[in-house]
C-alpha cells in the first residue's frame, strides 16, 4: 500500500529530488512487567512455559519490543526510520524495529536509489567508518554529522560543517512533529507486525498530508 502511494505521488510530479535525510524517532510500546527470568528467555527468543499454559496472557505479552536509554533516559518500543526526499519532504522509505537496533543498520533498507541527487543526510548515530566506505562505494555524498569524542571536541572547521548540514537534517524533525500531532508517539498495539502496520498507515497518512498541501502550494 506504501509503494502504490508513492507510485502515485512520483505520477503526480512529486519525483524524489535534492538528495535524502534519514532519522528514526522513538515509539513508546505498553510496557511489560516481566520478572527477569522471563526478559532473560525473551531475549533469547523463548517463550516462558507458564506462558505458553495461559494463551490469553501470551496474547498481552510484547516478545518483540526492548528497552533502550537515550539522553540518560529509558525507552521501550519500537523505532520507525525513515528517509525522505530534500525537496518535497515526503516519505520514500520507512522501517519499524525494537529500540535497541542500532540506526545504522537499516541504512542500507532506506536509502532512496531513485533520488536525483546523491547526497545523504542523517546525525551522527549513523556515522561510522564502515558507513562512510560504503556510502563511498555505492557513489553517495555522506553529509552526515561527524561525532565528538570525550577530549576531543568538534574543530571550529568540524562545528561549522555540522551547522551546515543540520540546516539540511532538521527538515526530517518536521515529518516527526507532524507524526506525533497526528497519532502521538506510542502505539498501544502488541508486537512487531501490528507495529509496523500502524506506522506504516502513519506514514501513508502523512505522504498524503504533505502531498495535499504541496497540491495546493503549486496551485
Amino acid at each position: 500500500m506504501f509503494a502504490e502511494l508513492d507510485g502515485q505521488i512520483w505520477a503526480a510530479g512529486y519525483q524524489s529530488r535534492k538528495g535524502q535525510i534519514i532519522d528514526a524517532s522513538l515509539i513508546a510500546a505498553p510496557r511489560q512487567r516481566n520478572s527477569r527470568e522471563e526478559n532473560a528467555k525473551i531475549k533469547q527468543g523463548e517463550t516462558p512455559e507458564d506462558w505458553e499454559d495461559n494463551p490469553a496472557k501470551l496474547r498481552q505479552k510484547d516478545v518483540d519490543a526492548r528497552w533502550t536509554q537515550k539522553n540518560g533516559e529509558n525507552h521501550y518500543g519500537y523505532k520507525n526510520p525513515i528517509s525522505i526526499d530534500n525537496q518535497h519532504k515526503l516519505i520514500r522509505h520507512f522501517e519499524v524495529t525494537s529500540t535497541e537496533v542500532h540506526d545504522s543498520q537499516v541504512l542500507d533498507c532506506l536509502i532512496d536509489e531513485e533520488n536525483t541527487s546523491r547526497a545523504v543526510w542523517a546525525d551522527s548515530a549513523y556515522r561510522s567508518r564502515s558507513t562512510e566506505a560504503w556510502l563511498k562505494e555505492e557513489g553517495y555524498r555522506s553529509h552526515i554529522h561527524t561525532k565528538g569524542q570525550a577530549g576531543k571536541p568538534l574543530s571550529e572547521a568540524q562545528q561549522r560543517a555540522t551547522k551546515k548540514r543540520s540546516s539540511v537534517r532538521v527538515r526530517v524533525e518536521h515529518v516527526f512533529a507532524s507524526h506525533k500531532q497526528m497519532a502521538g508517539d506510542f502505539v498501544r498495539t502488541i508486537g512487531h507486525a501490528r507495529a509496523r502496520l500502524k506506522l506504516g498507515l502513519i506514514n501513508m497518512a502523512y505522504n498524503m498530508k504533505r502531498w495535499s498541501y504541496l497540491e495546493e502550494a503549486a496551485a
